[in-house]
């Protein structure tokens, strides 16, 4: 049997950083506050991407970082740069440092000890815990909970339930349909910030897999990174590899599509050129490639898989090393991705991230349609929309 209604002032659905952002915002306009999530927990995901390091920020010039987001997102960035989180962080008690690429970590490097202490400070918001919500019966939430059908009849509410990537951590997409039935725009969930598949020989997949490539560039396009990679068992992940990842997606919607890794950044074709005109003598291949320009373990087999056919001309092996193809044949799954692209079109939502189709109900974080660069952006993202959200709502709230 359905019990009474709730009757918080603001409702928020999905218990993630947006979600929390947009809690700590309605409660710091004086609003009463429940937060609702479907799994027994709340924000898994963040709990999941601090376990390698919380990246949640990027400390670079406020202008600069703005820049990379795409332009619907800026005028929320404006307002919340790395800068505010770090003080953000720093105001929950956690000491904050700068890392390679002005990336923004906590010393802890990890996110449990920050969650902690942010839900400490939201002690007055109420939290409801495995309540799925289902929709709408007229202007009323409704839910399914362990104890059964339940709703609730907030003053404004806040959709902030992630993308469609780690559903099992809690963000499903399964809120699409909703949105679709009641006449939403949408643009279809894709994956972002993911790997690709490769088809590997059985060697390169079986004595490779989750082998480090570092010390690389890659280029796709007109585009060039430095950093590293991983080898999986079907295909490759990680730094270079989420950085292009966008255009790379884009491509491959097209067919499979090719990028280029440089082995030896530091290192000009023409210097290896002329290493690699030394005789031979009695040494391996393998061996002449480590003695002569250190090519070994991983970055060996690369060259070995991705140009089979390669001659000993000192010239065309040097070109194999600087610019060695490799043949990208598809995203992997979106369950797989780091985040997602696609979601709550911008047409559907006034300045203030309130659908135009539903009054007083806002969305915020990876349900609304952008994609975050790597490099501590998502995060940001996510918390900057969520306080904006959780701003509007309380204005709107008081007003109903």
């Amino acid at each position: 049997m359905t019990q009474p209604a709730l009757t918080p002032d603001i409702a928020i659905i999905g218990g993630g950083p947006a979600g929390l952002a947009a809690a700590e915002a309605a409660l710091a306009a004086g609003r009463s506050v429940t937060v609702f999530d479907a799994k027994p927990s709340l924000a898994r995901k963040f709990l999941m991407a601090g376990k390698s390091g919380l990246n949640l920020s990027n400390d670079l010039p406020p202008d600069q970082f703005c820049g990379a987001f795409p332009p619907e997102m800026q005028s929320y960035l404006k307002h919340f740069t790395g800068e505010d989180v770090r003080r953000w962080a720093e105001g929950l008690g956690e000491e904050m440092f700068i890392g390679s690429s002005r990336r923004l970590y906590p010393v802890a490097m990890k996110a449990s000890p920050l969650l902690r202490r942010w839900l400490g400070r939201l002690g007055a918001a109420e939290l409801r815990t495995r309540w799925r919500w289902t929709g709408w019966d007229g202007d009323v939430l409704t839910f399914d909970s362990p104890d059964g059908p339940q709703t609730a009849q907030p003053k404004a509410t806040v959709l902030a339930m992630g993308g469609g990537s780690w559903p099992r951590l809690g963000s499903d997409g399964e809120w699409m349909k909703t949105l679709a039935k009641a006449g939403i725009a949408l643009s279809p969930l894709r994956p972002a910030n993911m790997g690709f598949n490769v088809d590997w020989s059985d060697h390169m997949a079986d004595r490779f897999a989750g082998a480090p490539v570092k010390t690389i560039a890659m280029t796709f396009g007109n585009t060039r990174v430095e950093g590293e990679f991983t080898i999986t068992r079907n295909g490759v992940e990680g730094g270079v590899i989420y950085t292009l990842s966008a255009p790379i997606r884009d491509a491959l919607e097209q067919g499979e599509t090719t990028a280029y890794i440089d082995l030896t950044p530091g290192r000009g074709r023409k210097s290896l050129a002329q290493r690699l005109s030394k005789p031979q003598c009695k040494l391996s291949a393998s061996n002449f490639l480590r003695k002569t320009v250190r090519i070994t373990g991983v970055k060996a087999a690369l060259l070995r898989e991705c140009a089979p056919d390669i001659s000993g001309d000192p010239y065309e092996l040097a070109t194999a090393i600087k610019a060695l193809p490799l043949t990208l044949k598809a995203p992997r799954p979106i369950e797989e991705a780091v985040s997602t692209t696609g979601g709550v079109a911008w047409a559907a939502l006034t300045a203030d991230l309130m659908l135009n189709a539903c009054p007083g109900v806002f969305a915020a974080g990876e349900m609304l349609d952008w994609e975050a660069p790597t490099g501590g952006y998502l995060l940001t993202g996510c918390l900057a929309t969520g306080f904006a959200a959780g701003r509007a709502a309380a204005k709107y709230s008081m007003g109903s």
